[in-house]
């Protein structure tokens, strides 16, 4: 507990406070005592002038000290200071508490007397004993101030810290719900979110806490998914071939050259989804190898277009391939990308009704090449579009292997293509169809064309 982030800010927040507190206490008291004996001492000046000028019209009335005395005595009640009056020879010749009278001034005594004048001519000197030593009530007055200073110092301090802690509660409060939220997600809940309650630096942590605790349920929903779909798909093609089998053993059909017909194709099927399986993995890994050379595209497309070409006439679906004559070449492994162009077209050619068309083109974009598979099927629903490429994804989860395939063409397709440092993207509408576009790194130059390599249009 004492090593929370709730106490370290407090007792900050304390100590803080506590020497701000003190060093404003601290100044504020000295500074008040300092200008209260300024003021002490400039009023005593005035009083110590007014009287001198006072005694100096007496003794220019009488020109004598005599009868002073009574003057003086009058003059320290009303100042409440001890008033001294001595000649111009130094003897002192009234005092208001009559102790020193007839003595002679000490040497200690403060220079700054007034002197009194009569007629132009020094006649005494006036001293008022209290301005050089504090009074009683000058010394209750500053205890009074110090005092209230103290007072008002705690107080303050108290109510900081009240409010510091009011604060530090408000402003840790999604901080703890963060915390306990990130504790459930290590005990396996992945379904623990907060609140997102601020746009601060603590709302953006809680916005980014929730996108990764939704990225993760989804990449274990994908992991369970992938599993279960693995085992299905695995599953059908063991399931024909051990049931051909069982059928053989028990003599219900003769092992004839129909029967390992029969084996043969399940056993490639099988094949076919193992590698499909082994060579996404290999991409997702990064360790694809790759046989990269200069390739023109009208060649990737014109190849890859005639191999599907007698399946789209078998549909009744018409292939379309639109280049530009500038077309500049692609650094790619022509292998590779001719299986991206044949997984992207046996996909259109899924969702392509009998009498639609399906065109394939290409276009310069800075650097790149971006090639784009456009059909006029069916569409993929808004909903999909950001799952299409996840491997065992299907937008229609009713297609069987046979009819829509195990859902790895896509996937495969996005892995081989970033492979070669592209991208995949794809844009489609329900109803008109969709376009699967991907780009490659043009090369600096273009190989001599030959008569196959000229742009083409296919028809069935």
């Amino acid at each position: 507990m004492r090593h929370s982030l709730r106490v370290r800010l407090l007792l900050a927040a304390i100590l803080v406070i506590v020497s701000a507190v003190s060093v404003s206490a601290l100044v504020a008291g000295r500074w008040t005592s300092g200008e209260f004996r300024r003021y002490v001492a400039h009023g005593g000046a005035m009083r110590q002038h007014r009287y001198a000028a006072l005694l100096g019209n007496a003794y220019a009335l009488h020109h004598t000290w005599d009868g002073i005395q009574a003057q003086v005595e009058q003059l320290g009640q009303m100042s409440g200071e001890r008033v001294v009056l001595a000649d111009a020879a130094g003897r002192i010749v009234a005092d208001s508490e009559q102790g020193l009278v007839g003595q002679t001034v000490s040497a200690d005594w403060p220079a700054s007397a007034n002197a009194i004048f009569a007629a132009g001519t020094r006649v005494g000197s006036l001293y008022l004993l209290a301005v050089t030593m504090p009074a009683t009530g000058e010394r209750d007055f500053l205890a009074n101030v110090n005092r209230a200073l103290l007072v008002g110092v705690a107080v303050g301090g108290l109510v900081a810290i009240l409010l510091t802690v009011i604060l530090a509660k408000r402003l840790l409060r999604p901080v703890a719900q963060l915390t306990a939220a990130v504790q459930r997600m290590e005990a396996g809940d992945l379904t623990a979110r907060v609140a997102v309650v601020s746009d601060d630096e603590v709302g953006r942590l809680a916005h980014a806490f929730n996108a990764l605790a939704g990225s993760l349920a989804r990449q274990e929903q994908l992991r369970r998914n992938m599993v279960n779909d693995v085992a299905h798909e695995l599953l059908t093609p063991l399931t024909n071939i051990s049931g051909y089998l069982e059928a053989a053993q028990d003599g219900l059909i003769a092992p004839d050259a129909a029967l390992v017909d029969n084996l043969s194709e399940e056993t490639l099927l099988l094949r076919r989804l193992v590698d499909d399986l082994q060579e996404l993995a290999l991409a997702e890994a990064g360790q694809l190898r790759l046989q990269r050379q200069i390739v023109a595209v009208a060649t990737l497309i014109t190849q890859s277009a005639e191999a599907l070409k007698p399946q789209a006439d078998a549909r009744g679906v018409t292939f379309r391939v639109e280049l530009p004559a500038d077309l500049p070449p692609v650094d790619a492994d022509p292998g590779r990308i001719g299986q991206v162009l044949r997984n992207l077209l046996h996909n259109a050619l899924t969702h392509t009704p009998t009498g639609g068309a399906i065109t394939l083109s290409a276009r310069p974009h800075d650097t790149l090449v971006a090639i784009s598979v456009r059909d006029t099927g069916a569409g993929i629903p808004p909903e999909h579009l950001p799952f299409v490429f996840e491997r065992f994804y299907r937008a229609d989860r009713s297609r069987a292997r046979v009819t829509g395939g195990a859902g790895l063409g896509l996937a495969i397709v996005k892995q081989l293509v970033m492979a070669h440092g592209g991208n995949v993207t794809v844009q489609s509408v329900v109803g008109q169809g969709s376009t699967f576009t991907f780009t490659l790194p043009s090369a600096p130059a273009a190989p001599t064309p030959s008569d196959h390599d000229a742009p083409a249009t296919l028809r069935p």
